[in-house]
């Protein structure tokens, strides 16, 4: 493995998900196997700018593995958006002697590091850490099966109320712009429709599939809606279909950030252990300016470019089995 890097920065940036802290874990562990010092940077790219900045030992990363969040917190920073903030980011660094960055985050993390990495030659390795599964190049990002199974769990609950009644849920994920989480967990809990910001759907078309349905004398359904979807989320979708349809007595439960939270699950801390290690290993051996991916079973280095700019398509597969499923 090549020398030149000696002392590497580690930090969590944008929204947080369950499994950061084990990438965090992995990337000082390896970092300290390889007998180089490690650096928590704390608060993102706010906390670079402000030298919020500490060196990281084997003990400062005890009993994380089973936390959701991240202990090196996390910020939005519009400063680091600018020409100014990145030099300051940069002269904290340098106080340091910082060499080298991990950054754990999603496309708006990697595209400052990227930009970052382009005006300064400091080398980046990203690891995909955000519950959307929005990011090319990797099956799995960290914290998205975590945060399926939340909200898997909690539409079961659900369900047991739905069905005692003649109700109609629905119930609104997270999904601005991407509709994998609720076309995966509307599969899992058998709903009924499943709103996403890819696929066109009408308040119609969604009618019609309520109305069969109460032909067959469903006395409850479960409707998932992504946030992003273009209808205008769960609340607006709702009042649409109380002023046209009444069979159903409607009920609104926005999941919200409770899908963000609670321990991670097994996957995801292996997954996030993989890739920080292979961050460590990928920066000591030359990489940089990519992502740390997992395709069919391996760990990867995708360009962060390719991360960033290619938009994922959902697989047509699963959206076969939604129309299937759901007659």
């Amino acid at each position: 493995m090549q020398t030149q890097i000696n002392r590497i920065g580690v930090f969590t940036s944008g929204g947080d998900a369950p499994g950061m802290n084990a990438a965090i874990r992995a990337v000082v562990r390896s970092a300290i196997y390889y007998d180089r010092k490690v650096f928590g940077i704390f608060r993102g790219y706010q906390g670079m700018i402000e030298g919020d900045i500490e060196e990281l030992q084997l003990r400062s990363v005890s009993n994380i593995l089973d936390r959701g969040g991240t202990m090196l917190k996390s910020a939005r920073s519009k400063e680091f958006r600018t020409k100014e903030g990145r030099r300051a980011a940069y002269e904290k660094l340098k106080e340091k002697n910082i060499d080298a960055l991990v950054v754990i985050g999603g496309d708006g993390s990697f595209t400052g590091a990227n930009i970052f990495e382009q005006e300064y030659g400091i080398p980046v390795i990203g690891i995909p850490g955000t519950i959307d599964n929005d990011l090319c190049g990797t099956n799995a990002t960290i914290g998205y099966d975590s945060a399926t199974n939340v909200v898997v769990e909690c539409i079961d609950k659900i369900r047991d109320t739905a069905s005692s009644h003649n109700r109609l849920f629905f119930i609104e994920v997270m999904g601005r712009d991407a509709g994998f989480i609720a076309l995966r967990t509307g599969i899992a809990t058998g709903a009924i429709a499943i709103m996403l910001p890819e696929k066109k759907q009408s308040i119609e078309d969604l009618i019609s599939i309520l109305d069969k349905a109460s032909k067959r004398r469903k006395t409850s359904n479960i409707v998932i809606v992504a946030e992003g979807d273009e209808l205008g989320g769960a609340v607006e979708i709702a009042k649409k279909i109380e002023e046209q349809y009444s069979f159903y007595e409607t009920k609104v439960t926005v999941l919200g950030h409770i899908q963000r939270g609670g321990s991670p699950s097994c996957f995801d801390r292996v997954l996030a252990s993989q890739m920080g290690v292979a961050a460590v290993e990928g920066l000591l051996e030359g990489e940089s300016n990519v992502m740390t991916g997992s395709q069919n079973g391996k760990i990867v280095y995708v360009p962060l470019d390719e991360a960033i700019k290619h938009t994922i398509k959902l697989n047509p597969e699963i959206l076969k089995l939604t129309k299937i499923l759901t007659i």
